[in-house]
């Protein structure tokens, strides 16, 4: 990418656009394409084409989507699978009908299967059952995924698809009805420790083992892949290690400085038992990840309680 030439960061309102955004000013673009979702509603077909082809972005980072937790992804399907189908198709097709050199598709490890084998390798994509509470998210998402490999294959266009380990960092959604487990598990132990509660509630048994990377290392992988990959396949970004839910709890409430007790709600589900990515094939081009768990959560939670006193 030449730092004269527009780029598009779609969503740029939440924690993985906002984060790449970041990490382009840094590294000196300036001709970025700016707008909320009230100037550009991404899942009005009419209104995304005419963005393309009058603006005719150079590169495109589709990291928007309506994402959620465990809870959201049980309670809300239906949205969800609309809402991400909707606005990605719009995305995709206009970045071709405007000729876009290169397009960049954020997917989310949610796509591999329930039982996969770990580490996950690209190349388990679609070899079995998907999570059930997560199912319409992931169809959608891998949906994404092919449409990218078929405009390449039948119109030679330039769209890598990248699929990352489970995120936390600032402008995350704290939200506890949609907040992913970082997220969740933050928030319970801030509000734990201001209410002088004696206990928090973790959801599910503590076992399921989860892969966390920080959204900044993310941001600056998806810039690294911009300028460095042009496969078609997929391809994996993570931190490399995982953690079991309760370990994980573990961290963050030393992190917050919560002294009280962990209690595991096991009437609540576990979802996939682990979900750790195989990142062999971004290593082997030279990226790794920067920000260690510990240091990675006390900047995490450090925005969290500036955030919350500024509110």
């Amino acid at each position: 990418m030449e730092k004269s030439e527009k780029v598009f960061v779609a969503g740029h309102e939440g924690m993985i656009a906002s984060a790449i955004l970041r990490r382009l000013r840094t590294d000196g673009f300036a001709n970025l394409l700016i707008k909320t979702s009230s100037d550009l509603d991404l899942s009005n077909q009419e209104m995304v084409l005419d963005f393309f082809m009058a603006e005719k972005p150079d590169y495109v980072f589709l990291a928007s989507a309506r994402v959620g937790g465990i809870l959201a992804n049980n309670r809300y399907p239906a949205e969800f699978i609309y809402s991400n189908l909707q606005s990605q198709t719009n995305v995709i097709h206009s970045a071709w009908k405007s000729g876009v050199k290169k397009l960049f598709f954020l997917g989310s490890n949610c796509i591999y299967p329930k039982g996969c084998p770990q580490p996950m390798k690209e190349e388990y994509l679609l070899s079995g059952k998907l999570e059930p509470t997560s199912e319409a998210y992931a169809t959608a998402k891998i949906a994404g995924i092919i449409m990218c490999q078929s405009y390449n294959r039948q119109y030679g266009t330039d769209y890598i698809s990248v699929v990352p380990a489970d995120l936390y960092g600032p402008h995350d959604d704290y939200n506890l009805e949609t907040a992913h487990v970082p997220a969740a598990l933050i928030r319970k132990m801030h509000e734990a420790k201001s209410g002088n509660e004696r206990e928090v509630v973790v959801w599910g048994t503590g076992s399921p083992r989860r892969e966390c990377l920080h959204v900044d290392d993310l941001a600056d992988a998806c810039v690294f892949l911009m300028n460095n990959y042009d496969e078609p396949e997929m391809i994996n970004v993570g931190y490399g290690e995982d953690l079991s839910i309760k370990e994980l709890a573990l961290l963050i409430k030393d992190v917050v400085g919560y002294q009280g007790n962990m209690v595991f709600d096991t009437s609540r589900p576990d979802g996939a038992p682990q979900k750790l990515l195989d990142s062999g094939k971004i290593r082997k081009l030279g990226w790794s990840p920067k920000i260690s768990l510990e240091k990675g959560f006390r900047q995490t939670y450090r925005w969290y309680d500036n955030d919350i006193k500024g509110k």
